[in-house]
């Protein structure tokens, strides 16, 4: 398993390219392409992480799918950077590892908001007021039910989650009880 430390530095490194070059719109939607290639057709990855597939037939097999699939010079060798460190297989990883970099730096962060029912549309814009004047930057966020929270609300921002469910608060409540 490849540490996320790592994948994160790749992700990192190209965004800073890419911003610097000022063709994030670009590479973006080309690795959403491969991003969809690769979730479609999973014996591709599995061909780049194979050590019985020769390294040649893996470049010959990626400059293939680059000749169908065209994007930016810059796209193409990053994934022949990816191929040749044995890291293609973790694409995904450092797809979205990319995405939050660039989310970052246009002022964006992703929150998934966990209700245990759905939220109408004027609650989510106001929830969505209050994450941004909590974050100081425009909130993205990926709403989902879980019924198992009973009421409340679970809401993750990057590694910090912010847990106002009433599972959780039963919970708590339990454990003092048992500890009296």
């Amino acid at each position: 398993m490849i540490s996320s430390a790592i994948l994160g530095r790749y992700a990192r490194s190209l965004a800073e390219v890419v911003f610097e070059q000022n063709i994030e719109a670009e590479v973006t939607e080309d690795l959403k392409t491969y991003s969809e290639i690769f979730k479609a057709v999973p014996d591709l990855l599995e061909a780049f992480d194979s050590p019985g597939v020769p390294r040649q037939v893996k470049e010959r097999l990626l400059d293939s799918v680059i000749e169908v699939h065209p994007a930016k010079s810059i796209t193409h060798n990053f994934l022949k950077v990816l191929l040749q460190h044995n890291r293609i297989t973790c694409f995904q990883q450092i797809y979205e590892s990319y995405l939050d970099a660039v989310n970052e730096h246009n002022g964006y962060v992703s929150a998934k908001v966990s209700t245990a029912l759905p939220l109408d549309s004027p609650e989510l814009q106001a929830l969505g007021e209050r994450l941004s004047g909590a974050t100081g930057k425009q909130v993205n966020m990926e709403p989902q039910t879980d019924a198992g929270l009973l009421g409340g609300i679970v809401v993750q921002i990057g590694d910090t989650i912010f847990d106002g469910s009433i599972k959780t608060k039963l919970a708590e409540m339990k454990r003092r009880l048992a500890e009296a």
